[in-house]
């Protein structure tokens, strides 16, 4: 028989080093899971993405138990790490602090691909651009690059 799913828990972890202290503890503790497990079980997993935002979905099921389910970085993470800023703009609209050319934009769409709800790389493509734009990041070249 299945297991009942009590609940799902959304949290941005950095690679490796998960441990209990908010927000992994409270969002884990007050569901009845086994924080220490959930620590170990995910700091394993994401040993080789030492120190980068990852966001995971987690399980709760009825019996206490947990799976959960990690994430490729969220695509504004991933923006700053390919031009080097530390953060986006606080009025993207007036202050623009960086410049990302399409193929740059097409390493992290390719990437993000299977987590966004898009089916070609082009459409995926245009959502990191708006992304982008979004965080006061000028996006060279235009419009997107077709891949017809």
């Amino acid at each position: 028989m299945a297991k009942e799913v009590e609940a799902l828990i959304k949290l941005q972890i950095r690679g490796g080093q998960a441990n209990p202290a908010p927000p992994v503890g409270p969002a884990l503790g007050a569901k009845g899971v086994n924080i220490m497990e959930f620590c170990k079980q995910f700091n394993a997993r994401t040993q080789d993405k030492q120190g980068k935002v990852l966001p995971a979905v987690i399980t709760v099921y009825s019996d206490k138990s947990f799976d959960f389910v990690i994430k490729t970085p969220p695509a504004a993470v991933q923006i700053m790490e390919q031009i080097k800023l530390k953060k986006g703009s606080p009025e993207p609209n007036r202050v623009k602090v960086g410049t990302i050319s399409w193929d740059q934009i097409r390493t992290i769409a390719e990437d993000k691909m299977q987590d966004l709800n898009c089916f070609t790389v082009d459409s995926a493509m245009r959502m990191i651009a708006g992304t982008a734009r979004s965080m006061g990041v000028i996006v060279k070249g235009g419009e997107a690059p077709s891949t017809n």
